[in-house]
């Protein structure tokens, strides 16, 4: 069943205000990542924001994936880390986290790229863009088909990522993507983080109860 993986913010100024928007958000239900997406900040705010969100991950049980940065995930004591095509390769990136953490590899619209990533041992591909995004130019459209052809030749789990809300979500879960990766669809949803997670997940069984699955 399809679960799903938060994105933060571009920005967080303030760790310890957005601790009450991240805590909201996985009191809503299930979520199985944080990823800290901290593009063009200082290590000084990626540390200061990882160490004041960490703990509220590990009591949920939700994975924190640190983007682009393998060094913070290691120091930060981070799950993972997700590494994009212009960041490093995948086998740099587990290099250095080494064999016990998560690596997760963006591929956009490319069949290849995700093909090699498994290949190298990524534990999950992300592809995308589906729909236009607010916190990201999108260079590179996805059709959802690249989901259903993903999901019906490989055990290696992928992601859905770009402009993905309540409202335009049900044909990638139908599609069969194992994570559904939400930034602005969560922190910017009308009734708030919370009720955004509680409507994901029940769209989420839905789809399960269709698919008789439990």
């Amino acid at each position: 069943m399809t679960r799903l993986y938060l994105i933060s913010p571009p920005r967080i100024e303030h760790p310890s205000i957005f601790a009450d928007e991240l805590r909201a958000a996985l009191d809503g239900g299930d979520v199985a990542a944080f990823q800290l997406r901290l593009k063009d900040m200082p290590d000084e705010a990626i540390i200061r924001a990882a160490d004041t969100l960490r703990p509220i991950c590990q009591q949920r049980g939700t994975a924190l994936i640190m983007n682009d940065r393998p060094d913070l995930a290691v120091k930060l004591d981070c799950d993972g880390v997700h590494v994009g095509q212009d960041d490093m390769p995948y086998a740099e990136a587990r290099r250095i986290v080494g064999p016990d953490r998560q690596v997760g590899v963006t591929c956009k619209d490319s069949r290849h790229l995700a093909m090699g990533a498994a290949e190298a041992g990524a534990d999950y591909v992300a592809f995308g863009a589906f729909f236009s995004s607010t916190t990201k130019q999108v260079t590179t459209p996805a059709d959802i088909e690249i989901v259903e052809w993903w999901s019906g030749l490989m055990e290696v789990p992928c992601v859905a990522i770009g402009g993905i809300t309540v409202e335009n979500c049900k044909p990638l879960i139908a599609a069969g993507a194992d994570f559904l990766a939400i930034g602005g669809g969560v922190w910017s949803y009308r009734d708030g983080p919370e009720a955004a997670v509680r409507a994901f997940n029940e769209l989420f069984s839905e789809q399960g109860s269709a698919n008789g699955q439990p």
